[in-house]
C-alpha cells in the first residue's frame, strides 16, 4: 500500500496552529521548512544523527517549539484519523491490533516521534507543545489520542519496574485496549518491583488520564521498547483542559482568526 496516498487530509485552516508566548514559538504545520526542522531535531534524538524520515512522515503534520529565534526545543508529528476504519494504516497500527479503539467515538489524533533537546526539560517548551495539540483536538473533533511511548532499549529486562508499575496501576479499559499484532510483543510484568520511573511524555499521557496496553513491543530497529498510550479527550480533568486552552488563547498570533476555544477558563 502507498502510504503516502494513504494520508489523512486536513483541510489548511484547521491543521496549521501558530502560538508564541514568553521568547517561545510553537508551529503545526505541513510546510517544508517546519518538517525539515523536525526531522533535524528527530534524527539526533533517535538516529544518532542520522536521517530519521520514513514513509509515514508524507501523511503527518510536523510540529516544532522553538525558544528564541532558532533554538529548537521541542518536536513530533500528529496525524488526524477521522475515519476509525483507517486505524490500521496508521503508524501506531504496525504494532497493534487497534480495531477495539473503534468503539471510541470522535476522530483520532495520532502523536508520533516526540521528542527534547538535550539539556535540562524546558517546561515552557513542553506546555507550549500540548497547548498547540490542543488546539488540533478542539478544532476537529478530536475523541482520542494515540502513540507509542517508548523506552531507551529494546531489552524488556531494563524496563521491568517500569513495566510492573504500568501494569499495576495504568492498564487501559478491557473493551478499548489494543491486541497483540506484532511478533516482538511481550507481556507487562504483573509481579516484582514498582517504580514510577517513565519517560517524559509517557509521564505526560499519564498524567492528562492517559492509560496504556497490557503489552509492550520491541522496536529493534530504534532500539526502543515502546507501549501503547490512549488518551481520551473526555477522561483528561477539566483544570488540565481549561490550562491549556488558556495557554493557547493567552498565546495566540493570528488575532484577527482567534481560535475556538470557548471552554477555556475565564
Amino acid at each position: 500500500m502507498d502510504l503516502a496516498a494513504a494520508a489523512y487530509p486536513v483541510a489548511a485552516e484547521t491543521a496549521h496552529v501558530s502560538l508564541y508566548l514568553n521568547g517561545h514559538s510553537a508551529v503545526i504545520s505541513a510546510a517544508p521548512d517546519v518538517r525539515q526542522a523536525a526531522l533535524a531535531m528527530r534524527a539526533k534524538a533517535f538516529r544518532y544523527g542520522l536521517d530519521d524520515e520514513d514513509t509515514f512522515d508524507d501523511g503527518f503534520l510536523h510540529g516544532i517549539v522553538w525558544s528564541g529565534k532558532d533554538t529548537p526545543r521541542v518536536a513530533f508529528r500528529v496525524r488526524l484519523i477521522r475515519d476509525a476504519a483507517d486505524l490500521g494504516d496508521s503508524y501506531t497500527g504496525q504494532f497493534y491490533d487497534l480495531a477495539p479503539l473503534r468503539a471510541h467515538p470522535g476522530a483520532y489524533l495520532e502523536l508520533g516521534r516526540f521528542c527534547q533537546a538535550e539539556g535540562p526539560t524546558d517546561v515552557m517548551a513542553l506546555r507550549l507543545a500540548w497547548a498547540a495539540l490542543g488546539v488540533l483536538v478542539d478544532r476537529n473533533g478530536v475523541g482520542m489520542m494515540i502513540g507509542c511511548s517508548s523506552f531507551p532499549g529494546a531489552d524488556p529486562e531494563r524496563h521491568l519496574p517500569a513495566l510492573a508499575a504500568l501494569h499495576a496501576h495504568h492498564l487501559g479499559p478491557d473493551r478499548l485496549r489494543p491486541k497483540r499484532l506484532s511478533s516482538l510483543s511481550v507481556d507487562l510484568p504483573r509481579t516484582g518491583a514498582v517504580t514510577s520511573s517513565l519517560p517524559n511524555l509517557l509521564r505526560s499521557y499519564l498524567g492528562m488520564g492517559g492509560w496504556v496496553s497490557d503489552h509492550a513491543v520491541r522496536d529493534l530497529q530504534l532500539d526502543t521498547l515502546h507501549v501503547f498510550t490512549g488518551l481520551a479527550i473526555d477522561a483528561m480533568p477539566e483544570a488540565r483542559k481549561a490550562r491549556l486552552r488558556a495557554v493557547a488563547r493567552a498565546a495566540q498570533v493570528d488575532t484577527t482568526n482567534p481560535l475556538d476555544l470557548a471552554r477555556a477558563a475565564p
